[in-house]
């Protein structure tokens, strides 16, 4: 496995080999050994997976302290844009945004740390997994309108598929007056 630095700290783009041959391929998706040899958290306690279809827009969703979640997301068919959101106050890239496009293909994955509000945008049907650092906490559940005007993300769909629950989050603007992370 290759770990590919994104600039943003603690967030990480890992790369897999994949072994292909005519029967069809093989490729690990977790080693401890090597998150830990990077520094990186690996006790995760919670798998969860989606499948969403093409033109959907899942985000910005996390989960605050004492309940907020490392997380390891891949997509095991299908593609996405995955956005993450740095919320870290203290953080060098507080705001900004970062993309990586998650394709099955190439069996990539992007390690999220806490104090990042996450979000997909569906480019073909897509199963989604990702590994979480604390379980699922409805209290501690929140996040960032997908669409706010301060963070000004191209998302790549044109008319994206939302649930009403993600259209009432709050702007970044409000989010960052109400946490302190």
């Amino acid at each position: 496995m290759e770990i590919k630095p994104t600039g943003f700290e603690g967030l990480v783009e890992i790369i897999p080999k994949i072994y292909k041959d005519h029967r069809g391929y093989f490729l690990e998706t977790f080693r401890t050994d090597v998150l830990d040899d990077y520094g990186l958290m690996s006790n995760f306690v919670q798998d969860n997976q989606s499948f969403s279809f093409k033109n959907v827009i899942r985000g910005l969703h996390l989960q605050i302290p004492p309940h907020d979640q490392i997380k390891l997301v891949r997509a095991v068919t299908g593609k996405v844009m995955d956005i993450v959101v740095d919320v870290r106050k203290e953080s060098a890239t507080f705001g900004k945004h970062f993309k990586c496009l998650l394709d099955s293909d190439q069996g990539n994955m992007l390690y999220i740390p806490t104090g990042f509000a996450h979000g997909i945008a569906v480019l073909e049907n897509t199963v989604f997994a990702y590994k979480c650092s604390t379980y699922y906490n409805i209290n501690a559940e929140t996040g960032i309108y997908y669409h706010d005007t301060d963070l000004a993300i191209d998302w790549g769909i044109d008319d994206p598929v939302i649930t009403d629950k993600d259209k009432l989050l709050p702007s970044f603007e409000e989010f960052c007056a109400k946490y302190e992370l």
